[in-house]
Parts: C-alpha cells; structure tokens; sequence
C-alpha cells in the first residue's frame, strides 16, 4: 500500500471531517486568469457542500463566466496532524428566494445555533430572508476528490 493510500480518508471520514470543520476556501478561475480565493461558511446536505454568497460578488461573476471551482478545507497544526479535504466541482447558481432563505437558515442556525436548541425565531427567519433575496445559493456538485489525513501514519514516519 502506498502512502498515498494509507492516508486517504473513506467517505464516511472525509463527511465527518467536513462535519466539524468551519470554514472553506473556494478558488474560482478570476477574470485576469490569477485564481481568486474566499473563505466560506457551509453546510453538506445529503454528501453535497452548499453554501451561499452575495449575489454581486466576484466569486459569483468568475462562476458565472466558468463554472469549474476548487474547494478545500484543512485542518492540522503540524504536518503529522495535517488532514483535509480538496473537492474540484462545478457549481450550480440557485436563486430562488425561498431555496436561498433555507440554505441560509441552515448555514445561521450550523454557526449561530439558538442556546435552547430551538428553532429560528421570526426575527431571525425574516433577517435571513432579506439577505437571501441578495444572495444565490452555491451547490458544489463534486467532480474529483483527494483527501488527506497525516495522522493515520505510524507516529514519527514523515
């Protein structure tokens, strides 16, 4: 087995890693050819990561123009606690106000959650819902997979 292999996460590793991860960087192709990058907040429905963004952004201008991004989450101090998961995707524009409003009330409710675990409140709900009538939702339909995960190599092996 090589190397490679032995530190390659299984899906269920790499949906759990995404899980209890904050924040991806999302590099699209920028329009003097340099890759632009911006970090995100997301969530993952059904295996798939979701997130979304203002829809005047410059992230939103280079996906319009070409769809093909590369998103990566890490994690890890030092190389043998390095793990990470990088996904090339083509991402799919949503709009619709009502679909924005629920992404956006999963992202609020994944990095703000109500102290008593209920639900949003109206106040909440209807803040969120302004903002998604300014913003678009980005589904990041998963082309190519690598993932990495230093720690399952024999302490000391670097």
């Amino acid at each position: 087995m090589s190397r490679r292999d032995q530190i390659t996460m299984s899906e269920a590793e790499a949906l759990a890693f995404l899980d209890e991860e904050r924040t991806l960087v999302c590099a699209t192709n920028g329009v003097r050819g340099w890759p632009h990058l911006m970090p995100l907040w997301y969530v993952v429905r059904d295996g798939t990561v979701w997130a979304w963004t203002f829809a005047k952004s410059q992230k939103v201008k280079n996906i319009e123009r070409d769809p093909r991004v590369t998103i990566q989450v890490e994690a890890g101090e030092t190389y043998p606690e390095l793990r990470g998961v990088m996904l090339e995707c083509e991402v799919r524009l949503h709009h619709d106000v009502e679909d924005v409003t629920a992404l956006g009330l999963e992202i609020f409710q994944r990095y703000t959650p109500p102290k008593d675990g209920a639900a949003p409140d109206a106040l909440t709900v209807d803040a969120v819902r302004k903002q998604a009538s300014k913003r678009v939702g980005l589904e990041f339909v998963e082309v190519r997979r690598a993932t990495w995960d230093h720690r399952k190599l024999a302490a000391g092996v670097y």
